[in-house]
């Protein structure tokens, strides 16, 4: 790719604010903000715990002595609440050199960065990784929990904290995650500490030696079930369902584990993790994928008579360990899934063939005739190729088929929607009523699973439709994905349209990926290709190529930089004031795409010199101001750009794609970012007018084929590129694929489906 002049460098602007490098050290990858829990502080309430007088005496007392005598004991224990807060001990006091880390687990989960999702990435150290969206500060208890069990639970888990040297920030959180009885499960077992998210294993280890004192020790049978269950979520952070036995005893002894078999022995004891044994790819009949109650490493009971007949060798197995949540997400997945290949017997489909192609015609000819003849079908292309699954819905209901289509994110409802509309005229279909109802079949994924969008569901749960097509299906988690299986009526066809060359979901499994290796189904490759000079590099990339494109409009301008603060320069003058002049696109239009939130010119640096430039303000609502750009996360690994409205006593209203948002005070700082600047995962599944992709010399080692993919292909009209890393971004293209997930879904269909070939 060659570098043009852009209008970018025409000038330079003193009012643009200079970037200095971030203190902070954020590790991890973007995925991770996803799949996170978020968690919250809560007010601290009196405990329950106090005995009272024996009931013996209580008997003998006047009723005003017993008055007397209650208020009296109320005073005493005020008093020895304002002495343990006003007092000299402070946390962490009794702990001789570990306080300090466990302290910094609590300044972790307030700062806004979370665990490293790449316990399981390449060693190979690097001098930058992109962050992830931060854990954030810990939640509220549920409130469908009474009030005075709730502050009695949090008040418990708070002595315990102290009394183990750790911050009493963490009790909430805390209480929250081990539910009933917290406080008991953290003397018995102190490692339990670390399901609260943003607490690694050595600051557990600390909480652990100050409570038990000489009987804690590396080889404590607790600490290692607790480390293999951190391990495993961990994995899950970075796109995994279940780790192979010898990657999770590597990362054990890593973590001074001494005995890993019998730690993970443990972990399965207990049913923190299952133990499972997939087939390796050999010829004849696979193996069907078997959960193991024996050891991991070892095969299971009558193993030899599945793997072997008459002297044969024993079928080779890779022996996998998971958590229970996503072992029986994938199986579910993988059940639904042979449902719906199977429910549409031959005679069913040969039937449905014959009345569905009069309906076959265009660029969505292949497609259809796919459709009519089989229960599930894969479809894979770019930006343009989503034509074709409108003018598939268009020939559904022609046939007076129910269709529902769900989308990413609410900007691909909006964009589908449009498409559907011209997809419907060319159909010429003779009842208006229902062309004017087109976009009621078009929801999200996350409303469609609530219930929030969609055609509803019927008495059983199922969804009310004969043909679901989910859009953007690399977005896809493995949860997700099982629940919409579950939820399609037997007879239901499922179409899995998207573009396999952008980054995976944010959330464990590569569930499109996975189903395009094992074959079970037809694929259908849309030839439409992307228009435009955008278009053609974006295409090029896809195959490892970085192409240079003929731009005469300035369709695709490269602004080399020197360095992180003129990165940050540059991109400001770009959206502000280049583009606008130059592209004729507004600001408001105009999409910043980064490697990371943190960094010299990562999300949080590029925010703040956008909004002093295009929204100055003092920040009243939580750093917020009418009229700011933000990304809204309602839940982990979701975000949905909008802006601020305004603010008051209800909290701030945002408007996100069109839908007015009310986020409580409490719950701003956990949901809400500045968005002017975004990361690549957050920008999937939206496409913006221009977009600006901002590569400082830092952000090398983060970069990858997908990630470059994704980024320049959220421009529609106009594409800069804010070049610092040279060499770095044709290698990354070249020669850096989608890091691997390990999964179990391949092994588990091809067990259930035959191969369509």
């Amino acid at each position: 790719m060659t570098t043009e002049p852009s209008a970018a460098a025409e000038e330079a602007e003193p009012g643009t604010p200079d970037a200095g490098p971030e203190s902070e050290s954020e590790s991890g990858s973007e995925s991770g903000s996803g799949t996170e829990p978020e968690s919250g502080s809560a007010p601290g309430s009196e405990s329950g715990s106090e005995s009272g007088s024996e009931a013996g005496g209580a008997v003998q007392l006047s009723e005003a002595q017993a008055e007397l005598a209650a208020q009296r004991e109320l005073r005493e224990r005020i008093e020895r609440r304002k002495a343990e807060k006003d007092g000299p001990v402070v946390a962490g006091t009794g702990l001789s050199g570990k306080a300090a880390d466990l302290l910094a687990a609590v300044r972790a989960v307030e700062s806004g960065e979370k665990p490293p999702a790449s316990v399981f990435s390449d060693p190979a150290p690097a001098p930058r990784r992109a962050a992830p969206e931060p854990v954030r500060r810990p939640q509220p208890l549920p409130s469908g929990a009474p009030a005075s069990m709730a502050a009695e639970s949090v008040d418990a888990v708070r002595a315990v904290l102290v009394r183990g040297g750790a911050p009493e920030a963490l009790a909430p959180q805390a209480a929250a995650t081990l539910g009933e009885g917290a406080d008991g499960q953290l003397r018995d077992d102190p490692w339990q500490l670390l399901q609260v998210a943003g607490v690694r294993p050595e600051q557990a280890d600390g909480f652990a030696r100050a409570l038990l004192g000489a009987e804690c020790g590396p080889d404590d049978e607790r600490r290692g079930r607790a480390v293999t269950v951190w391990l495993l979520e961990q994995a899950a952070l970075a796109g995994h369902t279940a780790l192979e036995a010898p990657a999770l005893h590597a990362a054990l002894t890593q973590r001074s584990v001494p005995d890993p078999d019998a730690a993970v022995q443990s972990a399965l004891a207990e049913g923190d993790a299952l133990v499972f044994q997939d087939a390796l790819d050999e010829p004849g009949t696979p193996l069907a994928p078997r959960r193991s109650e024996g050891a991991a490493g070892e095969a299971g009971e009558g193993d030899e008579d599945a793997e072997s007949a008459e002297g044969e060798e024993p079928r080779p197995v890779r022996v996998l360990i998971g958590l229970e949540r996503y072992a029986l997400a994938e199986e579910s997945l993988a059940d639904g899934l042979a449902r719906v290949v199977n429910a549409l017997s031959k005679a069913e489909a040969d039937g449905s063939a014959t009345a569905w192609e009069p309906v076959a015609t265009g660029s969505a000819t292949e497609l259809i005739r796919a459709v009519a003849g089989h229960g599930l079908v894969l479809h894979t292309g770019g930006e343009a190729s989503r034509a074709e699954p409108a003018s598939l819905v268009a020939a559904a209901r022609s046939l007076g088929l129910r269709v529902c289509v769900a989308a990413h994110h609410p900007d691909g409802r909006r964009r589908f929607t449009d498409l559907l509309a011209t997809a419907q005229k060319s159909q010429e279909l003779k009842d208006s009523q229902e062309s004017q109802d087109a976009a009621a079949v078009v929801a999200t994924v996350a409303g469609l699973l609530s219930g929030e969008e969609g055609p509803g569901r019927d008495r059983d749960g199922m969804l009310l439709t004969d043909l679901l097509i989910v859009l953007d299906a690399p977005q896809l988690d493995i949860e997700s994905a099982a629940m919409l299986a579950e939820s399609l009526p037997d007879g239901a066809r499922l179409v899995l349209s998207g573009d396999p060359g952008v980054l995976w979901s944010a959330g464990p499994g590569r569930v499109f990926a996975d189903l395009l290796a094992a074959r079970v189904c037809p694929q259908v490759a849309s030839r439409t290709p992307d228009p435009g000079p955008v278009g053609e590099l974006v295409s090029g990339i896809g195959i490892g190529e970085l192409n240079e494109v003929e731009a005469p409009g300035k369709e695709v301008v490269i602004i080399p930089v020197r360095d992180a603060g003129e990165a940050v320069h540059r991109t400001v003058q770009l959206v502000a004031d280049s583009v606008p002049r130059a592209i004729g696109i507004p600001a408001e239009q105009t999409q910043v795409i980064t490697t990371g939130h943190g960094g010299a010119a990562g999300t949080r640096v590029l925010n703040a010199a956008l909004k002093e430039r295009l929204n100055p303000g003092p920040g009243r609502f939580g750093g917020f101001d009418p009229g700011d750009r933000i990304a809204y996360s309602a839940t982990p690994g979701r975000s949905v750009p909008g802006h601020v409205v305004k603010a008051d006593a209800a909290g701030l209203h945002l408007d996100c794609a069109g839908t007015p948002v009310v986020v409580p005070k409490e719950r701003v700082e956990q949901t809400v970012r500045h968005g002017w600047a975004l990361t690549a995962h957050q920008a999937v599944g939206v496409r913006w007018p221009a977009a600006v992709v901002v590569l400082p010399g830092d952000a090398a080692q983060a970069l990858s084929r997908p990630w470059v993919y994704t980024a320049f292909g959220r421009a529609d009209r106009h594409l800069s590129v804010v070049h610092g890393v040279e060499q770095a971004l044709p290698r990354a293209v070249a020669e850096v694929a989608a890091k691997p997930r390990t999964t179990r879904l391949p092994a588990l269909l091809t067990a259930q489906v035959p191969a369509s070939g």
